[in-house]
């Protein structure tokens, strides 16, 4: 049995507001900055269709504005880097709060831990997925899983997607093709995959809650106790939503 510094809370968000659930995640980085709560693991899923761009990126690069308005998808900007990315009620979002010891910067290996546990438990559903550096997990060489992280004073927030029943032809229509790279005349879409195509019906959200937890778990030899926000980080998420994510001109400045 883990001894008690090993072991994590689980914190179960169900379907939470755009703004809300990037809040709880940066609520938690700054309760275990400063030491007030354990390692967690959040589970959530978004209540509407809503993108979430890097901090760095410029909405209008990235973003369709005319199909993002016409479709009603929310535009909520993270303070984690990366690609934009398009998530729905049929994607589960986790969220990954540890100690750098447990995720040190090692390149784009810092993400293989977290990684290689979340494909472990997509494979455990039939299919072969494997970790792709520097952090994407992918089945046949479509992303089913990816992620980003945040680092704050020895702690790190690692969070990211596993693709369950993804409306991809939304995704096409709100995302711009990525110039960067050789595939950039694709259709975002061609580049990922869904559980729910790859096993021709989506499995329950909270079997893949389950799985993923465990493969964690096993992975960094923690416990997992459930638990709930404690005061100070529900207090911390209004402040978040108010100065941050509830305002335009943080979430979809140019």
């Amino acid at each position: 049995m883990p001894s008690s510094e090993r072991v994590w809370r689980l914190v179960d968000s169900g379907s939470v507001q755009p703004a809300e659930s990037a809040a709880i995640d940066e609520a938690i980085l700054e309760a275990h900055v400063s030491g007030e709560v354990p390692s967690t693991l959040h589970f959530y899923v978004r209540a509407v269709p809503t993108v979430s761009l890097g901090y760095f990126q410029k909405a209008r690069e990235v973003l369709d504005m005319d199909a993002v308005v016409d479709r009603g998808v929310a535009v909520v900007r993270r303070k984690s880097g990366g690609s934009a990315i398009y998530t729905d009620p049929g994607q589960l979002i986790y969220a990954l709060v540890v100690g750098e010891r447990d995720l040190p910067r090692k390149g784009e290996l810092s993400f293989e831990p977290v990684c290689s546990a979340i494909a472990r438990a997509i494979s455990s559903f039939g299919p072969d997925a494997r970790f792709r550096p520097m952090n994407d997990v992918e089945v046949g060489g479509r992303k089913v899983s990816g992620s980003a992280q945040l680092r704050r004073k020895g702690s790190v927030l690692q969070h990211g997607t596993v693709l369950v029943n993804a409306d991809v032809e939304a995704m096409d229509l709100v995302l711009m093709p990525d110039r960067t790279t050789p595939s950039s005349s694709t259709r975002p879409s061609d580049r990922v995959t869904t559980l729910a195509a790859l096993l021709g019906s989506p499995p329950a959200m909270g079997v893949v809650k389950s799985r993923l937890a465990a493969e964690l778990a096993s992975t960094f030899a923690a416990g997992i106790e459930p638990g709930i926000l404690s005061h100070n980080e529900r207090v911390t998420v209004r402040r978040l939503v108010q100065r941050y994510y509830s305002r335009e001109e943080w979430n979809r400045r140019i």
